[in-house]
Parts: C-alpha cells; structure tokens; sequence
C-alpha cells in the first residue's frame, strides 16, 4: 500500500514565475497522485497573491519562518499532514514517474528518506569542460539541497527541519533513528542550469563540496553510503582524451583536485584522516 505524501514547492521570486509553473505542473502530473501539494511563498507579498490567482488546485502558504529557503520549506513541511514530505524545488521539472520511484524505497522502515539526482536542463548549452559526472555542479547553489528528495515526517519533525546554511541535513536525519537515505537514480528531476556557470564557479563548488555534507545515498554499486562528487578513473580521463575531449578532461582533473582539497581541510579542522569521495562514474 503506498504511503500518502505531500509535495512541498518553495519559491521566492517573480523571475521564476514560468520555472514555478512547470514545477508545480509536473507536481500535479504524478503517476502516483501527492495527497497534497504546497508552494510556500518565501516573504514576498506580490508573489504570494500571483500564486492564489493563478495557480489552482493546490495549497498556498506564506513562509512563517526568517526569509530563504529552508524556512519556507520548513514551513510547508511542517503543514503537512501526510507520513511522507517531498520537496521540489521552483526550477526544477519532475518526471510522471519520480513520486513512484522515490517512495518505494521507504517501505522499508529504517530508510528514512530517498533522493534523486538532479539532471541540468542547460539555458545556453553544456560547457564543453564539465564531465557528465559533475552535472550536480550546474544544479542548485546550497549543498544538500533537498530537490527531488522525500522524508519521513516525524524524522524530520524530530531533527528540527532545516536551518540557514545546511549542508548536513541528511545526517541528522539519519541520526534521529539511525536509519538511511536511498538513492533512486538519475533522470527523475530535471533542473534548469542557468547560463552562469563558470570554470571559476565550478571549481568553488567542487571545493564546497568536498568540504560539505550531502544527503547519504545509496551506491549501486556497493550498497553502501557514497557522497556525489567527481569521480577520476584512468578509463574516465582516457576515454575524453581518446574523444578529442581535452577540455572535458582536464575539467574532470581539476575538478577532483579541488574535492580533494576541500575534503582534505574539512578533515584537517575536525582532526580525522581524509575520506575519499568517490560518485558513480560516467
């Protein structure tokens, strides 16, 4: 029997009225039906009344907490009233099937959350230096950010939703029961990767990334907890340099070489030998 599951849509500006819209379509187009769908206005009145106009068949709240986005998602979470809360974010496209797919794996009942990786929708092309395994980069700014993703409700009552500047949400989920986040693969969440991504900002996010928690998933490979990152293989950088990819390449190297870097100073700070940080490779 599936699980009842509300589907929370933070957003906060006019600018992405038609990314809201698609979003919130996409929502209400699931093969399996939320029970209940939230856009939560982030403290911005004209928007909020533009939502309740316009915008039918679902609920629409003002945030009640501190401007930005955990608060606003906090707040539609908190309204919920269903076992299971998912959470999309205004730029993002759901596929017909995410609600499904996501869900499943919390059947079992030490899973405490699923996730699915965001795949970018390029506004003005794929940069020709960006690895297919670092796609994450061009996604939303905060680390951990919980697109796509669907939680428990009493865990995440439990664990005080989110906070500003959250980049370990996922394990303190985790360690309000001990339980696990699952990973359901990739192609579920389209999100729309702006044209502002640049060499410099990618390799500031790979570092804040190696530094940075995300939510625990699920490896295929191994069944164990595996943290997205770039991935560098002698196959993987043979295989661009092979392809006349020599961009790509080096985008793939430098990119691993600033995760290390942060990784390497977040263990520094905390006392611990470095851990490696490995994603499923291309």
């Amino acid at each position: 029997m599936k699980q009842a599951v509300t589907v929370v849509v933070a957003t906060g500006s006019l600018e992405r009225w038609p990314s809201l819209v698609r979003a919130v379509a996409s929502a209400r187009s699931q093969t399996v039906m939320p029970a209940e769908v939230v856009v939560v206005v982030d403290h911005d009145e004209q928007l909020f009344r533009r939502v309740r106009r316009d915008l039918a068949g679902i609920t629409v709240l003002r945030s009640a907490e501190r401007p930005g986005l955990p608060g606003a998602r906090n707040t539609g979470a908190f309204h919920a009233q269903t076992s299971l809360i998912a959470f999309l974010d205004d730029d993002s496209v759901a596929d017909p099937g995410w609600l499904g797919r996501v869900i499943a794996p919390l059947s079992d009942r030490t899973t405490v959350g699923a996730g699915a990786q965001l795949t970018p929708e390029w506004e003005t092309g794929r940069p020709r230096w960006l690895p297919s395994s670092s796609w994450w980069a061009a996604g939303p700014e905060n680390r951990g950010n919980p697109s796509g993703t669907v939680v428990r409700r009493e865990e995440f009552r439990q664990a005080g939703g989110f906070a500003a500047g959250d980049d370990d949400f996922g394990s303190r989920l985790s360690g309000v029961s001990g339980g696990r986040f699952a990973y359901v693969g990739a192609g579920l969440i389209r999100h729309l990767a702006p044209a502002r991504l640049t060499f410099a900002s990618y390799l500031r996010r790979c570092y804040a990334q190696g530094r940075g928690h995300q939510h625990p998933a699920v490896d295929r490979r191994t069944g164990s907890a595996a943290r997205p990152g770039v991935v560098v293989t002698g196959r993987a950088v043979l295989r661009d340099l092979r392809a006349g990819q020599m961009l790509r390449a080096g985008g793939l190297l430098a990119g691993a070489t600033a995760l290390a870097l942060g990784a390497a100073t977040r263990s520094l700070r905390a006392g611990r030998p470095a851990q490696r940080v490995l994603a499923p490779a291309r």
